[in-house]
């Protein structure tokens, strides 16, 4: 898993669960890597620029020798939309700020990766 392996938990964070999937930013591109979901945040190690353009403008990305490192904690995240079609399953978080954050998973199912996330 890269730089989510060596990503420090606090004392009362558990991991639930991770997976590989699309990172789409507000701003455009395309990012493949890997989402883990803790208890406390959200951390998107984006090991892939698969987009045309190859930049990402959002302010919540850190460089950690990957392609970027993206973390929301749980606490910004306002709401939680899943949108499904053929060949597109998305969650879109939305945060406090009011930016909106896409992870794709093209045809596998999203439902996990919103459980986790706390859509029920």
């Amino acid at each position: 898993m890269g730089v989510l392996d060596k990503l420090d938990l606090a004392a009362d964070e558990k991991k639930l669960d991770s997976w590989t999937l699309m990172y789409e930013p507000q701003k455009g591109g395309k990012f493949n890597g890997k989402l883990l979901v803790t208890t406390k945040r959200l951390c998107y190690d984006a090991q892939f620029d698969v987009s045309v353009g190859g930049l990402v403008g959002e302010a919540l990305f850190i460089k950690r020798g990957s392609e970027a490192y993206l973390e929301i904690p749980r606490e910004r995240i306002r709401n939680v939309a899943v949108k499904k079609g053929l060949f597109s399953k998305r969650v879109l978080l939305t945060l406090d700020d009011g930016s909106v954050h896409t992870f794709n998973r093209g045809m596998m199912s999203i439902d996990p990766v919103a459980a986790a996330i706390g859509l029920t």
